[in-house]
């Protein structure tokens, strides 16, 4: 049997994208390509998201680009939709997650808590979104979740800065790490891409 697909497995480093001009989509995954981030996330928070989804599919090949912020089963249909090719939600629901593995993309969903891990397990699910990680107790927290529970997985966004990733990403049970430090917000005001491209490739080397 071929193995399900996984969210994880892209790349080390998730950069988590808002955009409010959908003409900007384009030159900033090609920059977070080029530095060596293919998977991206377009989060769900603005008007001009799902454009951005559907442009990056259709003229940037190389990237894997995926919907954050998804809440509801609407969401789902909207996102796979547009093209993304996974998703990832800050927290679940039964009703969301048996959308987001109807839509047969890969998917996070969220988590912050043991309880709701143990949940997900139940489901089938491994893979997850450890959010807001900072917030939530960071890498001890992680640590501590993989003794009992070493088949869950995750990817940790919320708070991580290029300082923090690294210890994140030597833990155990981390497959990737979610993150805006790569995308600092004067260099998207002033559409600095070369900018974006030097930070993408200094986040991507993070994990050796």
């Amino acid at each position: 049997m071929t193995p399900a697909p996984s969210a994880l497995d892209h790349a080390s480093v998730l950069p988590v994208v808002v955009i409010d001009d959908a003409a900007d989509a384009v030159p900033l995954a090609r920059a977070l390509v080029a530095g060596g981030l293919p998977a991206i996330e377009v989060t769900l928070r603005t008007p001009a998201a799902l454009d951005a989804i559907r442009a990056i599919a259709a003229e940037v090949p190389d990237a894997v680009v995926g919907a954050g912020t998804v809440v509801s089963a609407r969401g789902v249909a909207d996102a796979v939709g547009a093209g993304a090719r996974f998703l990832v939600s800050p927290g679940w629901t039964g009703g969301l997650v048996d959308a987001m593995r109807d839509s047969g993309v890969p998917f996070l969903p969220g988590v912050s808590t043991a309880s709701e891990v143990v949940a997900l397990l139940e489901r089938g699910v491994r893979e997850m979104k450890f959010f807001p990680a900072e917030a939530a107790g960071g890498t001890a927290y992680l640590t501590s979740l993989a003794g009992p529970l070493p088949q869950a997985r995750f990817c940790p966004t919320g708070g991580i800065s290029a300082a923090s990733a690294p210890s994140y990403l030597a833990l155990s049970n981390v497959g990737c790490v979610g993150g805006t430090w790569m995308l600092p917000g004067d260099a998207l005001a002033r559409r600095d891409w070369a900018r974006v491209e030097s930070l993408a490739r200094r986040a991507s080397a993070l994990r050796t």
